[in-house]
């Protein structure tokens, strides 16, 4: 473990295959402006965790056939000694098959480097998934980038400015009830993310549990549900297969895809998902890769502001 922050770690690491360095992380950036991820106009890629050795930033740059990976903090051998699982490298799409769907065969052939990566740590995707429950993506984006900057540490090393760490399990479970207002986030979702804190060592486990095991810890708190769970899976354990059922346009999405459906439920989508078992959270990542939409009935959902209760 470094114990200087100012320290300097690195490492080249050579991927076989295609990369798309850029589609792999972008799940893990929550909204334009989180303030624990940034591309800088360079095009390097900058994240800083929490990681089970401390604190740690890293900065990834180079091409996609020889990424240059640079670390700072006590979490810097921690994070570079996971790159390759960060970036997909334990992800396994071979047994993918389109079963026929054009969209997404073109979407595939279009996106050779898209994987799914994995980053080892629970919290850091259980939190803004909790936050995420039953709000505008703004909304979520907006409470994540509050949170970090009032309550989260100074990234370590040379790390662009205004760069925050997400709070430890402490520092969550003792956020004050009118800071949780501040970011507009309502009792029913802080009290889920001090529950989690509450539990966090508990709930690390998840991260090297498969998904059945994953599914039930992560459950067994109040507030947490299968929804949530997904978003957290995806990215903490890299869960090819784990579909965000209970998301408001994700099946709708689905839907008018794979059966021209304007409409669909999670019902619906799972039926739709069925045949790519296996594979359906990547069916769902290639999907959004299109753009496509399934078209609008209904008014735009109008955000709450929790700040005056």
């Amino acid at each position: 473990m470094r114990t200087d922050e100012a320290a300097e770690a690195q490492r080249v690491w050579r991927p076989e295959g295609a990369l798309d360095v850029a589609g792999t992380l972008g799940v893990l950036r929550f909204g334009p402006r989180d303030p624990a991820f940034r591309r800088t106009p360079d095009g390097a890629f900058w994240r800083c965790s929490r990681t089970p050795g401390g604190l740690g930033t890293l900065r990834l740059a180079g091409t996609p056939a020889a990424v240059e990976a640079r670390a700072w903090g006590p979490g810097a051998d921690w994070l570079l000694d996971r790159l390759p699982a960060l970036l997909g490298a334990e992800d396994d799409p071979s047994g993918f098959d389109h079963c026929g769907n054009a969209l997404l065969r073109d979407a595939h052939r279009r996106n050779p480097g898209l994987r799914i990566g994995r980053t080892g740590l629970v919290m850091e995707s259980l939190v803004p998934a909790i936050l995420g429950q039953r709000v505008t993506v703004g909304e979520a984006h907006d409470a994540w980038r509050t949170l970090l900057l009032h309550h989260g540490a100074a990234a370590p090393g040379p790390a662009p400015a205004g760069m925050r760490i997400v709070p430890s399990a402490r520092d969550w479970a003792m956020v004050p009830s009118w800071e949780w207002h501040r970011a507009g986030v309502d009792g029913k979702r802080s009290a889920a993310v001090v529950r989690a804190a509450r539990l966090a060592a508990r709930l690390e486990r998840a991260s090297v549990l498969p998904t059945p095991e994953a599914t039930a810890l992560l459950t067994s708190v109040p507030g947490i549900g299968v929804w949530t769970v997904a978003e957290t899976l995806q990215r903490s354990n890299g869960d090819a297969d784990a579909v965000t059922v209970g998301d408001l346009h994700l099946p709708n999405t689905v839907g008018w895809a794979l059966a021209g459906r304007e409409r669909s439920d999670d019902a619906v989508m799972l039926e739709l998902l069925e045949p790519y078992r296996g594979h359906r959270h990547r069916v769902c990542r290639l999907l959004r890769t299109t753009r496509l939409r399934a078209p609008r009935h209904a008014p735009r959902y109008a955000p709450i502001d929790y700040r005056g209760f």
